[in-house]
């Protein structure tokens, strides 16, 4: 594991430096639908990616938000999860809150995560039962006890549509910030207490995060307090994600939240 570790943090990195020289350049953008832009920084990401990856292990199996999904990975016991550019929308605007995330699960739980921020050289790194660091530095969730201490860090985009409104209340602060893997990363790190998405997520946005989240001693969930498993057939989570430490969690499952589809 050390040495997959190794080879994730390096593939991460130079996935980086893809991204890195395309900011705030000419990069060709697409659309995969309302509000899911897609770039070439994005695609030429994704293939380094894949190529570095399955060459050091061909064996395992391969999900990625910018690749063609294949049935095949069910049958595997390990499978690489990857998002090569999380926070698309942030990298467009010029915000530098975006992450390269690679995930590695084993019978559909997550083992590995590697999270790279090319922009601050952030690096976030966890393997299972060794600890989360950051910029190999150890780090660790926050031990805030009661939900109106809590600083929650919520989606720059839901928070604009007005979706928060409701539920400000709750916190002490709520503050916007771009990519959910970049926002899950922070509450590993013990910068904020709270992460909670309204919206669906899916397994390439969390599943780095979700074994950094583990070994920082916090936790993620689904919104309705399911657990998160991986490798699944339909690779969104529906009811969107919590993560934070275990007595924020279990008050905030007691939030009326209106479902959000759309």
């Amino acid at each position: 594991m050390d040495e997959l570790l190794q080879s994730a943090v390096l593939a991460a990195q130079a996935a980086g430096a893809i991204l890195r020289k395309y900011y705030k350049q000419e990069y060709r953008i697409s659309s995969k639908g309302p509000n899911n832009p897609v770039t070439s920084a994005d695609f030429e990401a994704d293939a380094f990616l894949k190529e570095t990856l399955l060459r050091i292990r061909p064996d395992y199996g391969w999900l990625s938000e910018e690749s063609a999904d294949s049935a095949e990975r069910l049958s595997k016991e390990r499978v690489w999860i990857v998002d090569p550019l999380d926070g698309t929308q942030e990298f467009i605007a010029g915000r530098p809150e975006f992450m390269v995330s690679i995930g590695l699960t084993e019978n559909d739980q997550p083992i590995l995560g590697v999270l790279y921020n090319p922009i601050t050289d952030e690096l976030f790194s966890a393997q299972k039962g060794r600890g989360a660091f950051l910029n190999d530095r150890p780090i660790h969730g926050t031990k805030t006890a009661q939900i109106r201490a809590a600083h929650l860090i919520a989606s720059r985009t839901e928070i604009a549509a007005g979706l928060w409104q409701s539920y400000l209340h709750y916190f002490k602060t709520v503050e916007p910030r771009g990519s959910v893997t970049y926002k899950l990363a922070q509450v590993a790190a013990g910068k904020a207490d709270l992460h909670i998405s309204l919206k669906p997520k899916n397994e390439w946005d969390v599943c780095g995060a979700h074994c950094l989240l583990n070994e920082a001693g916090a936790k993620m969930t689904e919104r309705n307090g399911q657990p998160i498993t991986y490798n699944r057939a339909n690779p969104l989570i529906p009811g969107g994600v919590i993560a934070g430490n275990n007595q924020l969690i279990k008050q905030v499952y007691k939030i009326p939240f209106t479902d959000i589809w759309n």
